[in-house]
């Protein structure tokens, strides 16, 4: 008896598993993401016991809620291209290849708009920052990042030290009984070379003195003052950023065009 193998057309191998290789890492990293929020804010219901009001509650960034969006958007999207470059999928395929688009789509316009409208972006960010200073105690993540901001960048507030007016611990004018009343974080304060130990206090009462005397003991920059400054300084490597994360979207976007071809042209040549 003779056996007659038939030869049919098939999906190219470099497509799809360069699709997957490039997809199970962003899936991965998406794994990394969630597992890192979702034990952060087990950790804050944990010790806060507020339930709800992390959410509700902070009027700022919450960096937790931004971890995890992050990493739902990474695990779904490589999830998507990975299965879909696998099992052939063009529904997924599709849809990874639409939300790439999406994105980089999103991306190219928020560049655009913010040099088109500067002034409107200043705004933005300037209300942005004073949101922020008011939930600097409401959160602790959020605290470490402004005070890592402000003591990168040698800045304090968002236009000025007098920002943490905002923050009904560091208002002056409250009848607030806290001690850092009318002072600002510990970020704000020249650090002392000859200071091993950070002193936590030096930002006590500081407002209080003449703003002559401010220069010697804390950053009198804003920080948007500074990030505006960091920038012009720094736009090579933003630029590079941006071009290789264009670049990266761009390669995705034509291997899940080509592998979506492939396939129907596979099908459309195996119907016959």
């Amino acid at each position: 008896m003779h056996y007659y193998r038939y030869s049919n057309a098939e999906v190219s191998c470099w497509y799809k598993y360069l699709l997957f290789s490039y997809n199970i890492v962003f899936w991965l990293a998406g794994v990394a993401f969630l597992a890192a929020g979702l034990w952060a804010w087990s950790e804050k219901v944990r010790i806060e016991m507020t339930g709800l009001t992390l959410v509700t509650g902070l009027h700022g960034l919450d960096p937790v809620v931004l971890v995890l969006l992050v990493g739902i958007v990474m695990f779904t999207l490589g999830f998507a291209g990975c299965v879909g470059a696998l099992r052939e999928n063009i529904c997924l395929l599709k849809f990874f290849c639409g939300a790439i688009v999406f994105i980089f789509l999103l991306e190219l316009a928020v560049a655009v708009m913010a040099f088109l409208f500067q002034d409107w972006v200043r705004d933005r960010v300037k209300e942005f920052f004073e949101n922020n200073i008011k939930s600097y105690r409401d959160d602790i993540d959020l605290q470490n990042i402004i005070d890592s901001l402000q003591r990168i960048n040698h800045c304090c507030g968002a236009q000025g030290p007098e920002d943490w007016d905002f923050n009904i611990y560091f208002n002056c004018n409250s009848q607030s009984k806290s001690r850092e009343k009318c002072g600002v974080p510990f970020s704000c304060c020249i650090p002392d070379p000859a200071q091993k130990v950070v002193n936590t206090q030096c930002g006590y009462d500081i407002r209080k003195k003449s703003k002559n005397q401010w220069e010697d003991q804390i950053f009198v920059k804003g920080c948007i003052h500074a990030l505006e400054a960091w920038l012009p300084r720094n736009i090579y490597i933003v630029a590079g950023v941006f071009i290789a994360i264009s670049l990266l979207q761009i390669f995705g976007i034509f291997l899940a065009r080509s592998l979506i071809s492939d396939i129907e042209a596979v099908k459309a040549s195996n119907a016959f």
